[in-house]
C-alpha cells in the first residue's frame, strides 16, 4: 500500500544551554516580535510626530500585558479547576501555558492603561498602529509552538502531514503552521495600507481588518486542532473558535465604524 509522505518533525526545542539556563527558540521568536514590533513602530511615531521616548514606556506595557493575560487566559479558559486546585502554579509561566485570547486582553488592557494620559495617543490609533507588528509577532509565537511540539493538529493523511516524533507517530495536520502563514499574511496586508494610507487610514481600519480576518482564520483553523481544554468536549465548538467569535464581533464593527468615515485619501508623495 502506498504511504503518504510526512514531514517528520524532531527538532529540539532548546537552541543551547548555558549551565543552568536553556535558551529556547519559543523564547527567541517571541522576543524577536516585540524586537521587530518595536522597530515598526518607532518608524510610525516618526512618521507621524509622536515622542519616541514613549516607545519604551509602550514596550514594557506590552510586555506585561501579554504575558500577565496570556498566562491568567490559559488558567481561566483552559484549565481552571486543575490551577484552583495548584494555585501557585499559575505564576509558573516557565512550565508553559499562555493562550492568545489571553494575551490580546492584556494587550488592549495595557494600551488602555498606557493611552490614559498620552491625549495624543488615543486608544484607537494605538491599536491601528498596533495591529500589524502584532500579526507579526503572532506569527513567530505561532513559529515557537511549531519547535515546541505543542498545539497539535488532528491526524491527517495529506502529503505535508507533520510527525512530532517527541509526542508519537502520528501524521497530523500543522496547526502552528498554518495560523503562522494565516498571521504573515494580514501583517503584510496591514502594513501595505498603512504604508500607502498612513495617517490618513480612517480611524479603526486595520484594528477592525485584525480583529476580523485573525480571528476569522483562527476560528477555521481550530477544527483540524486537538481540543485544548479537556472539559470542552460537550461544548459545540472548540474553546479556541467560542473565545474568537467575540473578536469577530468587534472588527466587524470597527470596520463598520471606519467605513462611515470614508475612503482613505493616499498621502502626497513629497510627505
Amino acid at each position: 500500500m502506498f504511504a503518504p509522505a510526512v514531514i517528520h518533525w524532531d527538532v529540539s526545542p532548546v537552541i543551547f544551554r548555558l549551565g543552568p539556563l536553556s535558551i529556547r527558540w519559543y523564547g527567541l521568536l517571541f522576543g524577536l516580535g516585540f524586537l521587530v514590533g518595536f522597530y515598526l513602530m518607532r518608524r510610525v511615531f516618526r512618521r507621524e510626530d509622536k515622542p519616541e521616548a514613549d516607545l519604551d514606556i509602550l514596550l514594557i506595557y506590552l510586555v506585561l500585558g501579554t504575558i500577565i493575560g496570556a498566562r491568567l487566559g490559559h488558567v481561566l479558559f483552559y484549565h481552571p479547576g486543575y490551577y484552583l486546585s495548584h494555585p501557585l502554579e499559575i505564576i509558573m509561566v516557565q512550565r508553559g501555558g499562555l493562550a492568545s485570547h489571553g494575551g490580546l486582553i492584556g494587550v488592549l488592557g495595557a494600551l488602555y492603561l498606557y493611552a490614559r494620559s498620552r491625549p495624543e495617543q488615543p486608544l484607537l490609533w494605538l491599536i491601528d498602529r498596533l495591529a500589524a507588528p502584532v500579526a507579526l509577532t503572532g506569527c513567530f509565537i505561532r513559529l515557537g509552538n511549531l519547535f515546541n511540539a505543542e498545539i497539535l493538529g488532528v491526524p491527517t493523511d495529506l502529503p505535508w502531514a507533520f510527525v512530532f516524533a517527541r509526542v508519537d507517530s502520528t501524521p497530523r495536520h500543522p496547526a502552528q503552521l498554518y495560523e503562522a502563514l494565516a498571521y504573515l499574511l494580514i501583517f503584510a496586508l496591514l502594513l501595505a495600507l498603512y504604508r500607502r494610507y498612513g495617517p490618513q487610514t480612517p480611524r479603526g481600519l486595520l484594528s477592525g481588518l485584525f480583529f476580523t480576518l485573525v480571528f476569522t482564520a483562527r476560528f477555521f483553523i481550530e477544527f483540524v486542532k486537538m481540543q485544548q481544554a479537556p472539559f470542552a468536549d460537550a461544548l459545540p465548538l472548540q474553546m479556541g473558535q467560542l473565545l474568537s467569535l467575540p473578536a469577530i464581533a468587534l472588527g466587524v464593527a470597527l470596520l463598520a465604524y471606519a467605513w462611515r468615515q470614508g475612503a482613505p485619501a493616499p498621502e502626497p508623495d513629497n510627505a
